[in-house]
């Protein structure tokens, strides 16, 4: 009977989706179609709730006592007149001034003589006697001429030169000195100056210290930071890919749970990086589903939440992993799909309670 079922659902899907199935399909083989999903980014937006203001306070003035000098009398001043001090003082001058008398010594000479050139030394030629033997009857023919010098001409003058040029000799007058008697200041007048001092009394007076003033206090705007997803890349082109065909078929996921949590442990992670991030990058674009299923310890409307959220612990894992989340169906069963007979009412072994608290996964057609 439930092969006829799902022969009838087959069929129905072949001729609802006739026009979507891949071309030349393989017997035996799987697919699942592939939309290319929209790429969203995370852009993170900081709000503000509440703005900023300033709180104004009043602060009173305040007032000190203080003590004041001050001055009641100025300072004065006492001038007292000093007459004038004088003295005798005997001054000597020169009555008649010296002087000199002068004797003139007139110039003396002495002889001396000085040579002088009167005739500078020459030559000239000269025409000399004829030889006795020439055989010309012009006599000039045969007589010789000679360049012949004459020495240079003195005579000597007597002369004289100056001995001693004319001076004079000085010799002194003597001066004569007197002297006279005069009255002299010693001291001249003056005035001494006393400083008379001023006077000063002690006075108290109450002053501002402070005025009254208005104190600001800036209370700071209170954000909150959102993160949201934005559509950078629309998706929406279909192709279809062959897959293995037990990953339509819900694999299980071996996550141990703590007890009552949704937190994934540092091995739970590991095994979703070992077992499903394969599976992902080996088929990019495909919808993957997450199944997490609980026994029914607990009422259903818990263990239905609790399913959830795991579910959904790691769908978040995969989208930090670089996962694209609208490639992600998490879904939480709760008590509803025990695989076996532990249902409600019924009395289990822990061990057979373990069998129904898991979390499978499948490859999904969009």
């Amino acid at each position: 009977m439930k092969k006829v079922l799902f022969f009838l659902a087959a069929f129905a899907a072949t001729i609802s989706y006739a026009q979507d199935l891949p071309q030349n399909p393989e017997p035996g083989k799987c697919y699942v179609r592939c939309t290319t999903p929209d790429v969203y980014v995370n852009e993170t937006v900081t709000l503000t709730v509440k703005p900023g203001y300033k709180v104004l306070k009043t602060v009173p003035a305040t007032f000190k006592t203080v003590t004041e000098r001050v001055l009641i009398k100025e300072e004065g001043k006492k001038l007292t007149v000093v007459p004038a001090k004088w003295g005798k003082e005997t001054v000597t001058y020169v009555a008649k001034q010296g002087g000199n008398t002068l004797k003139v010594i007139p110039a003396s000479f002495a002889p001396s003589s000085e040579t002088i050139e009167i005739k500078p030394a020459y030559a000239q030629w000269e025409l000399g006697a004829s030889a006795p033997d020439c055989a010309s009857g012009n006599p000039d023919d045969c007589r010789y001429w000679c360049y012949k010098g004459y020495p240079a001409e003195f005579t000597t003058i007597d002369t004289q030169v100056l001995a001693n040029d004319a001076s004079t000799n000085s010799t002194p007058i003597g001066s004569k000195d007197a002297s006279y008697t005069k009255t002299v200041m010693l001291e001249p007048a003056k005035v001494v100056e006393e400083i008379i001092p001023a006077e000063y009394a002690e006075i108290t007076k109450t002053v501002l210290d402070r005025d009254a003033q208005t104190v600001e206090e800036i209370i700071p705007p209170v954000t909150k930071t959102v993160t949201k997803e934005v559509l950078k890349e629309k998706g929406g082109l279909t192709t279809w890919k062959e897959v293995e065909c037990s990953l339509v078929e819900y694999q299980a996921l071996p996550i141990n749970w703590n007890l009552g949590s949704a937190t994934l442990t540092s091995q739970a992670k590991s095994i979703i990086d070992t077992r499903l991030m394969p599976v992902l990058s080996q088929n990019p674009g495909v919808k993957l589903e997450i199944a997490s299923h609980t026994d029914v310890r607990g009422t259903a409307s818990s263990n239905k939440d609790l399913s959830e959220r795991r579910a959904k612990a790691v769908a978040d894992y995969l989208i930090t992993k670089g996962i694209n989340s609208s490639l992600l169906v998490a879904n939480g069963y709760g008590e509803d799909k025990v695989k076996n007979r532990c249902k409600e009412g019924v009395s289990c072994t822990e061990r057979e309670h373990s069998v129904n608290r898991r979390t499978e996964f499948r490859l999904i057609n969009n």
